[in-house]
This record gives structure tokens, C-alpha cells and sequence, in this order.
């Protein structure tokens, strides 16, 4: 009988013992809605990180492929039309484009809840990534939009005023840029429609293309185009542009994962094989049709490469990635040659024959290489085909907003401060003209 009541008071002490550590733990099971945000600190150093590499992208990156593009006359204008542009949309992005591309709910903008930045402070995680302060978050979409609308000078190159520069960036930033970033990373009506854009092919790459040869068309060509030598003069510059380019986009691509996570490293691998797939598929063509690669193939294959992945890249496998940027590359080598006589335009830089049309191409693959039979992450309640035409119809969308703000800007550019310098300064050359300066001076 001692027996029985001993071993059932051990029972009675085991299981008040259990109770006791099971109300202990119990705060640790929370519904996932009930967690706050909370600070990582490894994802917040890798979107720091990144956002620095988006900014090499554009200063020195982008600045030195264009200004190797230029003819000596002009290196400084394009240096410095690149460096303006990025430094008048981050002004722009603090004082109220944040607040439209990602304050709040809305079909085509968000609200002005955020303008000037107001509510945000040092102790404010961000509403889109929970483990990063906002302010993080803020200033890696900062040198999103700030490289979209710089990437739009090389169509103008070699011709265009820089005060009409300036205009055109900040209307076309206004009404194409901010919308297209809210619709499809700020919860607008692409993201409800189900478009696939990991980290800009539509927002950023055929934005920028689509208004590039708008641009290039109201402009003009330049003079004596078609008939004088409109040759690089120093594809040094270029090449050293593009490997920085190739770099930052690290940032770019894995940095859009929005932390250090698998997702991050897909972006990553990616970013690594389809630009060296965009890369061979570029030189293979070129040889096969010009008789010899050329550096400037090289360079061209290697952005035509990371456009084409860029909205795939967290999306597709490797294999995937792979056949995007060497597809991507092969293509554009039509895109700089075929298509651009085609359509008789004079796009400075070939803006349009690299990241719109790798753009478009990417876009759309992104809908097929998605899928878990083909090596992607695979999408809920979507047949190939219809993920295909969803991003065909997001590829049309970015399309028509982009020509038809850039057409207006362009207009009104040309109504208020003129668009073209004189024939003489053009043929003179714009970095003595309009800064004067010269890049080389002996």
C-alpha cells in the first residue's frame, strides 16, 4: 500500500512537473501574425551590403560603360548626366517617391503617408522586409530608381541639353518609375495579377529601354550618324563599367531576396551563370556572324546576360538562368544590329536593343523556367501558359506607360529648356560646350 501511494504521489509530482515546464514554454508558441518584427542582424549587414553594390552599379559602374561608349569629346557629359540623374532621383525618392512606390495600398500608387520619410525613424522595421530597419529598405530601393532612370542617358547620349536631361528624369520618374515600382513590388495591380519580376526586368530594364528609344526618336540622330565613325573610344572604360556592373549586381539580383536566406543564394548562383551564359552566347553569335568576337561583344553579352535573369533570378534554377542569359545574348546581338536598322533609330548606347529586349526575353522565360519541372520554385494555381501570359501582359503594360510618359516628357522638355544643343556644339562636343571641361587634357 506505501508502495501505491508513493508511486503515485511520483506520478502526481512527474506530471505537475510537466505542466509546470509545458506553461513555461508556452509563450514560445505564438500564431505567427502575434511576433513582432524583430531586428536580424545578418539580413540587415546583407541589405547594407547590397545596396552599396547597387550604388557601384551605377557610380562608377554604368558611369564608365557609357563614358567608354562616347566618343573623347563627350566623356564628360555622360559622366556627369549619370551622376546628376542618380543624385536628383535619390532627392526625389526621399521627398516622395518612397511614400508612392511603397506607402500603402493602391491599383497604380501607394499614398503620401511616407513624403519627406515622415513616421520613419531609427527604431522603425520595415513594412515590406520585417527583419530590416526601414530605413534600409528605403535606401536599397533608392539605387533601384536611381540606376533606372541613369540607364535611360545612354539613348540621349552625345546630343541631348542636360537641363533637358533633368526634366525628363523627373517627370518620367514621376509617372512611369514610380507607378511601375508600385504596381509590382508595392502590391499594385501586377502583383494582384500575379506577375513575376524579382528584381526589375519589367520596373526596371523595359522601363528604361521603352523610354531610352522613345527618347531616341524624338531627339533625332546625331549628326553625321550613318555616316562618320561613331566608334567607343575607350573600350577599357567599358570593359572595367561592365565588370563593375557584373559585381553590383549581385546586390541587384540577391539582395531583392530581401535577406541572407536560400533564396538569396539562388539570386546569387544565378547572377554568376547567366551573365557568363550571356556572355558566350553573345561572342558565339558574334563569331559565327562577324567572323571574330570583339571585347565590346563580351562586355554587351555580359549586361544582356544579368538584364535577362534579373527579373528570373530568384525564381529559376541555375539551368534555367543559364539558358535565359545565353539566350539573352544571342538575341541581343540582333537587337544592336538587325532590329536596330530595322526601326532606323539612333539609340546612342543601344539602351533599348539590351535591356529592353533582354528585358522582355526574361520577363517571359521567367514564366516558363519557374516551374518545378523545369528547376524553378514553382507558383500556386498557375499553368505554364498562364504564367506566361501574365507576364506577357505585364511586358505590355510596362511597355505602353513607359512610351507614353516618355513621349510627354520628352515634349515638355522641348517646350520649356530645348531639347538638342546647336549642330556646332554637338560636333565640337558637349564636355567643352555645355561644362566646359575635357576628360583629357595634353
Amino acid at each position: 500500500m506505501n508502495k501505491t501511494l508513493a508511486a503515485a504521489a511520483g506520478l502526481g509530482l512527474l506530471c505537475a512537473s510537466t505542466v509546470a515546464l509545458a506553461q513555461e514554454a508556452a509563450p514560445i508558441v505564438v500564431a505567427a501574425e502575434e511576433i513582432a518584427p524583430a531586428l536580424d542582424s545578418g539580413d540587415t549587414a546583407w541589405m547594407l551590403t547590397s545596396t552599396v553594390l547597387v550604388i557601384l552599379m551605377s557610380i562608377p559602374g554604368l558611369a564608365l560603360f557609357y563614358g567608354g561608349l562616347a566618343r573623347s569629346k563627350n566623356m564628360v557629359s555622360v559622366l556627369l548626366q549619370v551622376l546628376t540623374v542618380f543624385s536628383l532621383i535619390t532627392f526625389l525618392w526621399v521627398i516622395y517617391g518612397f511614400s508612392l512606390a511603397f506607402g500603402g495600398a493602391g491599383q497604380i500608387y501607394g499614398t503620401f503617408d511616407y513624403v519627406f520619410l515622415k513616421g520613419i525613424t531609427p527604431d522603425t522595421m520595415s513594412s515590406a522586409l520585417s527583419t530590416i530597419p526601414e530605413f534600409v529598405f528605403v535606401s536599397f530601393q533608392a539605387a533601384f530608381a536611381a540606376i533606372t532612370v541613369a540607364l535611360v542617358v545612354g539613348s540621349l547620349a552625345e546630343r541631348i541639353k542636360f537641363s533637358a536631361v533633368l526634366v525628363f528624369a523627373i517627370i518620367w520618374f514621376t509617372f512611369s518609375y514610380l507607378p511601375m515600382a508600385h504596381m509590382v513590388w508595392g502590391g499594385g495591380i501586377l502583383a494582384e495579377d500575379g506577375a513575376l519580376d524579382f528584381a526589375g526586368g519589367t520596373v526596371i530594364h523595359i522601363n528604361a529601354g521603352i523610354a531610352g528609344l522613345v527618347g531616341a526618336y524624338v531627339l533625332g540622330k546625331r549628326t553625321g550618324f550613318g555616316k562618320e565613325a561613331f566608334t567607343p573610344h575607350n573600350l577599357t572604360f567599358t570593359m572595367i563599367g561592365a565588370c563593375l556592373l557584373w559585381v553590383g549586381w549581385f546586390g541587384f539580383n540577391a539582395g531583392s531576396a530581401g535577406a541572407a536566406n536560400g533564396i538569396a543564394g539562388l539570386a546569387f548562383i544565378n547572377t554568376i551563370v547567366a551573365t557568363s551564359g550571356g556572355v558566350l552566347g553573345w561572342l558565339l553569335v558574334e563569331s559565327l556572324v562577324k567572323g571574330k568576337p570583339s571585347l565590346l561583344g563580351g562586355a554587351s553579352g555580359a549586361v544582356a546576360g544579368l538584364v535577362g535573369v534579373t527579373p528570373a533570378a530568384g525564381f529559376v534554377g541555375p539551368i534555367g538562368a543559364i539558358i535565359i542569359g545565353a539566350l539573352s545574348g544571342a538575341i541581343c546581338v540582333w537587337g544592336v544590329s538587325g532590329l536596330k536598322r530595322m526601326l532606323n533609330v539612333d539609340d546612342s548606347f543601344d539602351v533599348f536593343g539590351i535591356h529592353g529586349l533582354a528585358g522582355i526575353l526574361g520577363a517571359v522565360l521567367t514564366g516558363v523556367f519557374v516551374f518545378p519541372s523545369l528547376g524553378g520554385v514553382g507558383v500556386d494555381d498557375m499553368t505554364m501558359a498562364g504564367q506566361v501570359w501574365v507576364q506577357i501582359k505585364s511586358v505590355l503594360v510596362t511597355m505602353v506607360l513607359s512610351g507614353v510618359v516618355a513621349f510627354i516628357a520628352f515634349m515638355v522638355a522641348k517646350a520649356t529648356v530645348g531639347l538638342r544643343v546647336t549642330v556646332d556644339a554637338e560636333r565640337e562636343g558637349l564636355d567643352i560646350t555645355s561644362h566646359g571641361e575635357r576628360a583629357y587634357n595634353g
